[in-house]
């Protein structure tokens, strides 16, 4: 169901690549199984989702266990299960925890006006004060042409001086069964680099999962910290949802604004 030996052919470059670690994994799964889990997530305005509509994201999420279809559980236990955590540990070199409450991940969808800025995840885990550590995003939709559609993920450098994202170094294409692990405590900046741009019934589909250590520094922030697009930069209310969502008090007024 999971094919272990491209992940951990893909892990070797792991520590390798920029502007920090990560790999893409091609064929993360068997065709049969990627295709079961692309059919499992419900319809896009099914009233199961959680929405973020505000300047910053515009996406549906579900993180709740009791909501998955038999595969895709299935598929998330073993995303969390002493086997994955071993190989992810063989190449991180650093001891992980699963985050079983899908704290953040789970299913992910996006559609029309579909949009995620820049970003740092959160480093200290609300609930348990573990350090988040690693992401595993794997895209789900066989109709999205990325070329045409665009939705890539990307990776920027960190600009010292500003305390924001500097160059884009890479962009991922959200092609079918294809992943990307990434390491999220190097000021990994990361978001969509280029908007969706999908006609009605076409989607980003995406699962992710994330895995914890324990807090090696000195980083506090719960909430996301969110960054301007370029064209963003002088937008007050753009200004005003990025102090709101990484405010560990506030952060909720941020999900939806208009």
């Amino acid at each position: 169901m999971i094919r272990f030996d491209n992940i951990e052919q893909a892990l070797k470059n792991f520590k390798h690549n920029q502007p920090f670690d990560h790999c893409v994994v091609d064929n993360f799964f068997d065709l049969k199984t990627a295709k079961g889990l692309e059919a499992d997530f419900p319809r896009y305005e099914d009233k199961v989702w959680f929405e973020y509509k505000n300047p910053l994201e515009h996406k549906k999420a579900l993180n709740d266990w009791n909501k998955y279809p038999p595969l895709t559980y299935q598929i998330l236990m073993m995303l969390n299960s002493p086997k994955m955590i071993k190989l992810l540990e063989k190449y991180v070199c650093m001891h992980l925890f699963p985050d079983m409450g899908l704290h953040g991940g789970g299913w992910h969808m996006h559609g029309q006006g579909g949009n995620l800025n820049p970003h740092l995840d959160y480093s200290i885990h609300p609930k348990c004060g573990l350090q988040r550590k690693l992401n595993i995003i794997m895209y789900l939709s066989q109709d999205l042409r990325p070329s045409r559609h665009k939705g890539h993920l990307g990776l920027w450098t960190h600009d010292e001086k500003t305390n924001q994202p500097k160059d884009l170094e890479r962009e991922v294409a959200p092609v079918f069964n294809r992943a990307i692990i990434f390491g999220t405590a190097q000021r990994s900046w990361h978001g969509m680099s280029q908007q969706l741009q999908v006609p009605k019934g076409i989607y980003r589909k995406s699962l992710a999962v994330y895995y914890l250590t324990e807090p090696r520094k000195a980083d506090s922030h719960q909430r996301a910290v969110y960054a301007p697009r370029e064209t963003q930069k002088n937008d007050k209310k753009v200004l005003k949802a990025i102090e709101l969502r990484q405010d560990s008090q506030r952060y909720a007024k941020a999900y939806k604004m208009k």
